[in-house]
């Protein structure tokens, strides 16, 4: 159709022109034959005019919002859209104007743009516009339909002067910009062709004349156009060349060279080494990247730069957001083809396309500077790079530090003053006031606590003005925002006054710092007496020696009482591990003898009552020396009777068969640290979970075989939440982690590799990433009921959303907490800018890119203070609400009223003494009888 379609338009101008006439109409325009609507009754209207002002109330409200925030590329999508529905045409084209300013546009909304501009161009002067409009379309990305739009629009003005001319030269750019693309440039080698034959055909001399020898002259170059397009077109690698060859064959009156023949045959052995890229790319799902790259790293070893360059536009057209990739394109244009219009362009789009990325924009500063550019128009781009919205605060360093440089380079230093300068220092004292203002209010750090930008401002006026009083008053500023205890920061104003400076503040500034150094004041102290030693007199060693003394003696002071409190708190960390080593050693000896003496009747009770009742519990807590206080006689010989002297349980025996299947009479079964490989553990399960191993199994068969699941129990029988599951292979147990934090009864379950902590003491297991991610969002302050459903229909509207990670607790609760994955990082940049401060569900949420903090390690407690009690005495979680004191409150009273002394101060409580504390006096019952009669 697209051949028919040129081959009539080149044939007949005429006819070319009526049917653009015909094309430029609009649509429900009465001379286009379309058909009026007559059928709408007064209900239709009355729904069509509800409608058109629900979408006038919306696109004031997208206008709006774009008024608030014009970086909001969705809401131009939407505007436009309904700009166009509506038929509002001069806002319509306002509205694109404007995003084409802001964004790169993707190919279906340049041909969308296009085809309404051309329905509406009937003058010259508006076909010069859309010739303009084409011009800007084909330079955002190499798009082969556009550049096919443009020719197919440009040969309908082949009746104006210089028309075929100017076709030919839009063809030949298009063949120059996608003629290599392996997959479509056949379309475009054969529309030339085809416009090109209808040309020859138009020159063909009338039925039965003789042509004169000017025509024969026309026809003679004519068709040696079209051999010379044939001939380019089979030297390059394109699909179905063999068709292309045949068609030469059948259209050639002679033979085809042995030239063409030969390239012919290079090209396919060509397409045969490109196909399997080709291929790749076919079958692989967007956006391919790692496709295009190993595409790009081949026609990298080929060296061919049209093709080079070729590819890395097909990379990015469908991998626009992909900063990597634009860095790697701009540095091989940089290096290797040096060409201006070339170079900028490549960089103007990538910043466009990534403005967040600041090695992009300062890419670009390079550039222009590299290419001659005016100062005008690189200051313009740099102001452009500030309000880019970067979203760290260093990029903002790393901006300012690049456009000071190239300021410095400008600088003709020779001259006491010049304009340059005066430009040079204002930038550098905006800069420090930028960085204060603006970077610190939005990230409450300036992003350059070393002050990097005000050192290189002192080494410029020391070293190229030679003004060493501006350099020392910007080090004075320096210094005084927290960099004096730095030896460092001392040691490089010093070596600036040394060589720049005199003698006299190189001295005073030495003096200083082994004054306030207090990370390596050694360091600044050994420089100090170096400089006297060479310079100094007798007076300036003494005093020089007399300081560094000083200064040494009370830093080895310091850290000899550092070291004091380092080895006492280790020495209570050993004495509280030995106390609580010797504790379990007595509570397990303590369980072994109680349960000889709790012989088999414990075995009858809990069998003949299914579970523990309350009266079996509380005895079988109680052990000897374990409560506050001493159990009455009365009360001792209860529990001796009942548990140590009967050697049988009143009640029935037991059958053998139940006591055989009881939990507590299955032997422990210890773990084989040789099979950690195939094993996983299994933890944070539910304490009522019915036979873990059978749910457990069915849970992990798909990951592979199963060989054994131990579940975990106590002396009880129950259930302890955890258990270690063992595969066959090792890569069913790869598999199985993947089914960590997966809802279990209402739990999150925890999946990890089994490793003996006691050999990887510090091995941690964590599936998510720590550190900053650009393209993942944090979201607090959710409401509990949203879930992960509710929270993707919010985001999605900003991007692609890749995951959802709502954060819960261990009992598998809400915490209000997520985390959102997008595609990229433009769209996280954008969800942070739309969602911010938004209010759900009564609830009014912070969205931030994910960037959690550094764990800290919990501090240990300082000497004095209070000491924590061993963690014996009450269990593993501290005194429970059930262990209820034995004591009597009278021995309690009498004990408080000890401890108090005057103005009611405890003296010898555990918060007044960094001792253990000590164990209460042991009573004998005869004590504990005296002391209740006195009462």
């Amino acid at each position: 159709g697209r051949r028919a379609e040129l081959h009539k338009m080149a044939a007949a101008g005429a006819e070319a022109a009526a049917a653009e006439e015909e094309k430029r109409l609009p649509e429900g325009d009465p001379e286009s034959g379309g058909d009026s609507d007559d059928e709408g009754d007064s209900d239709s209207s009355g729904d069509g005019e509800d409608e058109e002002k629900e979408n006038e109330a919306e696109i004031q409200r997208l206008e709006e919002q774009l008024s608030i925030n014009a970086f909001d590329y969705n809401c131009h999508l939407d505007l436009i859209k309904l700009l166009r529905q509506e038929g509002e045409l001069v806002k319509l084209r306002r509205a694109r104007q404007k995003m084409s300013e802001l964004f790169p546009l993707t190919e279906e909304i340049w041909l969308d743009w296009l085809k309404d501009e051309i329905k509406m161009a009937s003058e010259i002067s508006e076909r010069e516009k859309v010739y303009e409009l084409f011009e800007r379309a084909v330079k955002d990305y190499i798009c082969p339909e556009i550049w096919l739009e443009y020719a197919q629009y440009s040969i309908g003005g082949i009746g104006q002067e210089g028309g075929i001319e100017k076709v030919r030269s839009i063809f030949e750019r298009a063949l120059t910009a996608v003629g290599l693309h392996v997959t479509k440039g056949t379309a475009l080698w054969e529309a030339y062709r085809e416009f090109e034959n209808a040309i020859l055909e138009t020159a063909q001399p009338a039925p039965g004349s003789i042509p004169s020898p000017e025509q024969q002259q026309v026809l003679c170059s004519q068709l040696e156009k079209i051999h010379t397009l044939f001939r380019r077109q089979l030297g390059i690698p394109l699909l179905d060349m063999e068709a292309s060859y045949a068609e030469y064959e059948e259209w050639s009156e002679e033979p085809i060279p042995e030239t063409t023949i030969k390239n012919y045959r290079k090209a396919l052995q060509q397409l045969e080494k490109c196909k399997p890229y080709e291929e790749a790319l076919l079958g692989a799902e967007t956006p391919k990247l790692a496709e295009y790259q190993a595409y790009i790293d081949f026609e990298m070893k080929a060296g061919d730069p049209a093709r080079i360059q070729l590819i890395y536009e097909r990379a990015l057209a469908e991998n626009c957001l992909v900063p990597d990739l634009w860095a790697r394109y701009n540095q091989y244009l940089d290096r290797q083809l040096k060409v201006k219009e070339l170079v900028l362009s490549a960089h103007d789009r990538a910043v466009r396309n990534c403005p967040w990325t600041v090695g992009l924009w300062i890419r670009y500063l390079l550039a222009m500077e590299r290419h001659r550019v005016e100062h005008s128009s690189i200051s313009e781009m740099f102001e452009k790079a500030l309000n880019a919205g970067f979203i760290q605060a260093t990029d903002y360093v790393e901006i300012w530090q690049a456009y000071l440089d190239y300021l410095r380079r400008r600088v003709d230093f020779t001259q006491d003053s010049s304009k340059e300068l005066e430009e040079l220092r204002s930038a550098f004292a905006r800069a420090v006031e930028y960085l204060k203002q603006e970077v610190e209010e939005r990230f409450s750090e300036s992003g350059d606590p070393s002050c990097t930008i005000m050192q290189n401002w002192a080494r410029v006026e020391a070293r190229l003005c030679n003004n060493m009083q501006k350099a020392r008053e910007l080090w004075d500023n320096i210094m005084t925002k927290g960099n004096a205890k730095y030896a460092n920061m001392w040691l490089e104003y010093y070596n600036l006054e040394r060589a720049h400076g005199d003698t006299q503040h190189c001295r005073k500034a030495l003096h200083r710092a082994v004054q306030c150094t207090s990370d390596y004041p050694e360091h600044v102290c050994e420089v100090l007496l170096t400089l006297e030693r060479i310079e100094g007199t007798l007076e300036d060693w003494d005093a020089a020696v007399q300081k560094t003394e000083n200064r040494l003696a009370r830093v080895n002071e310091q850290r000899a009482k550092a070291a004091e409190k380092e080895a006492a708190l280790a020495k209570q960390e050993e004495e509280r591990a030995e106390q609580r080593k010797q504790a379990r050693a007595e509570k397990k000896a303590s369980k072994k003898a109680k349960k000889t003496r709790i012989g088999d009747k414990r075995k009858a009770d809990e069998d003949d009552e299914g579970e523990w009742g309350q009266e079996e519990e509380l005895p079988s807590k109680r052990h000897r020396g374990e409560g506050d206080g001493v159990l009455p006689e009365e009360d001792m010989e209860v529990e001796t009777g009942l548990f140590g002297r009967s050697e049988k349980p009143d009640g029935p025996a037991i059958p053998k068969e139940k006591a055989s299947t009881s939990r507590k009479d299955i032997p422990k079964v210890f773990h084989d640290s040789s099979k950690d490989k195939v094993t996983v553990f299994v933890s944070n399960l539910s304490y009522t979970m019915a036979e873990p191993e059978a749910k457990l199994r069915e849970l992990f068969g798909s990951c592979g075989e199963v060989v054994e699941i131990r579940a975990v129990f106590n002396n009880k029988g129950t259930f302890r939440g955890y258990c270690y599951v063992q595969f066959s292979e090792e890569e069913a147990a790869r598999q199985a982690l993947a089914l960590d934090r997966t809802a279990v009864e209402g739990r999150p379950m925890f999946v990890s590799p089994c490793v003996d902590k006691n050999k990887n003491p510090d091995f941690k297991v964590f599936r998510y990433s720590t550190t900053l991610e650009k393209h993942k969002l944090f979201i607090s302050g959710l409401p509990f009921s949203c879930t992960k459903e509710e929270l993707e229909e919010l985001c999605k509207a900003h991007g692609n959303v890749k995951d959802i990670r709502l954060v819960t607790n261990r009992a598998g609760k809400p915490k209000g907490l997520a985390y959102v994955e997008y595609e990229n990082e433009a769209q996280a940049s954008q969800a942070v800018l739309k969602m911010d401060g938004l209010t759900v569900k009564d609830h009014v949420i912070k969205v931030m890119i994910s960037n959690p903090p550094l764990r800290k390690l919990p501090d240990r407690p300082e000497p004095g203070r209070a000491s924590l009690a061993p963690r014996q005495i009450y269990g593993a979680r501290g005194k429970g609400r059930t262990q209820l004191s034995m004591m009597p409150r009278a021995l309690q009273r009498q004990s408080n009223l000890v401890a108090k002394a005057e103005n009611g101060m405890v003296q010898n409580s555990p918060a007044a003494s960094s001792d253990p504390p000590a164990e209460p006096k042991k009573m004998s019952n005869a004590d504990f009888a005296k002391m209740l009669l006195k009462k």
